[in-house]
């Protein structure tokens, strides 16, 4: 497992009344894509400033687009409070993430995970 944190930042600034949604990001290969030799895609973590989920979604999708990335499905997991509320305790690293994701308007990269097919070799 690959861990990273990286900030990109929108272009235009929106109220402060967004929130951090997390959002999963299953990718594909790609040519140029930065991901480990041999492997068959990768599950990034996300955290994004937006006013919805859908504009959430939309912006990832396309940052990882400019980032040669290959996005293939994304499952969103809602904002702080309402994973809270769904009785999920969140770190301090991914509440800084969040704060900070907010503060900037911006899609954090909290985390990469490299998919491998099951080997084929004989142990």
């Amino acid at each position: 497992m690959r861990r990273i944190s990286l900030s990109i930042t929108m272009k235009k600034k929106l109220p402060k009344s967004e929130q951090v949604f997390t959002l999963l990001v299953q990718v594909g290969r790609t040519k140029d894509d930065g991901l480990p030799s041999g492997s068959s895609g990768a599950g990034i973590l996300c955290f994004t400033a937006a006013q919805t989920e859908d504009e959430a979604v939309h912006e990832t999708v396309r940052l990882l687009k400019q980032a040669d990335m290959n996005p293939l499905d994304v499952t969103g997991y809602g904002t702080e409070e309402e994973r809270e509320a769904g009785g999920e305790l969140l770190s301090d690293e991914e509440r800084g993430l969040m704060a900070q994701a907010r503060k900037e308007n911006s899609v954090i990269v909290a985390q990469i995970t490299a998919f491998f097919e099951h080997s084929q070799e004989k142990v």
